[in-house]
């Protein structure tokens, strides 16, 4: 079961202090050792990032800027066909480039006079306390590597195409990032792992694969859906249930499939009130009650 910043693929470091990516054996990039060179070269450029400096640069090449085109242009029509307004006010304050893959630091310089929201570059695995703990210090923990080239339009890990087109787009919208912010302050109140991952769960129901409806029809508003040309076309043919806290915060769930469980709100002030007031004010005492009155 994946949480929210562990990465499918662990990250080890070589004695000369470089980093390795290990691929499982079902990666689509498994077999390319292109790939895996490339894939251990960016995560050692995110590892060498010092707190406080910018991010580090990418030196991104045609192929990578070739797939971040294809997935922009696949979603365009489909943001605008199912995408929740939220969204794509977002999306319309961000202009994040279609052409080529942004730098890190270049999409934080666009957020900041819009949220205050910035990148930090993440090489690997991010602790769930350290990753939700920097979303209250209005800051997000991305990769810097792209997808591999033969599978554009899906990912079972969190690529600079997910972090920046999904997680980019609602970092630009001050409701969103208010709920991320508040994410964080919850992570940092709680002391348990079971509160933590509670926290967590709900945060990949809503932020990741939130779901809601507006004038009748379902729309997406998570950062997994949206950055996902084929998890976008799916997900109204999943089992929708309401939106329910206790459900969200228990439920089991694989990162590396297309979601078969969602959680549909009644609309985005919604998912402000019941998952926003929870974050805001949850505790482990409260947390531990209803997990255990189960």
């Amino acid at each position: 079961m994946f949480e929210e910043a562990q990465y499918f693929a662990p990250v080890s470091e070589r004695a000369d202090g470089t980093l390795q990516v290990k691929l499982g054996a079902d990666h689509p990039g498994f077999a390319d050792a292109d790939y895996r060179a490339r894939r251990d070269e960016l995560a050692t450029l995110a590892a060498r990032w010092t707190p406080g400096e910018p991010c580090p640069q990418a030196s991104y090449t045609d192929a990578e800027h070739d797939v971040w085109a294809q997935v922009s242009a696949a979603l365009v029509p489909l943001h605008e066909q199912y995408a929740a307004t939220e969204y794509l006010h977002g999306k319309e304050s961000l202009q994040l480039p279609t052409d080529r893959i942004p730098q890190l630091e270049e999409v934080s310089a666009r957020l900041a006079p819009l949220t205050g929201f910035g990148y930090r570059p993440a090489a690997g695995l991010v602790p769930l306390r350290d990753f939700y703990g920097a979303l209250a210090e209005r800051r997000f923990f991305s990769t810097q590597y792209v997808r591999h080239h033969s599978v554009p339009l899906y990912t079972p890990e969190p690529d600079v195409i997910h972090e920046v087109i999904g997680h980019g787009n609602t970092l630009a919208n001050p409701r969103f990032t208010a709920l991320y912010e508040l994410a964080g302050q919850a992570s940092r109140r709680v002391e348990s792992t079971e509160a933590l991952e509670f926290i967590s769960r709900v945060f990949w129901f809503t932020l990741e694969f939130g779901v809601l409806f507006e004038r009748g029809e379902l729309r997406a508003y998570g950062a997994g859906i949206l950055s996902s040309p084929g998890e976008t076309e799916e997900f109204r043919d999943v089992t929708i249930r309401p939106l329910d806290l206790v459900a969200m915060g228990t439920a089991d769930y694989d990162i590396t499939a297309y979601q078969d469980v969602l959680y549909a709100a009644e609309s985005f002030s919604h998912v402000e009130d019941v998952v926003g007031g929870f974050w805001s004010s949850c505790t482990d005492e409260s947390i531990a009650a209803v997990t255990h009155s189960m």
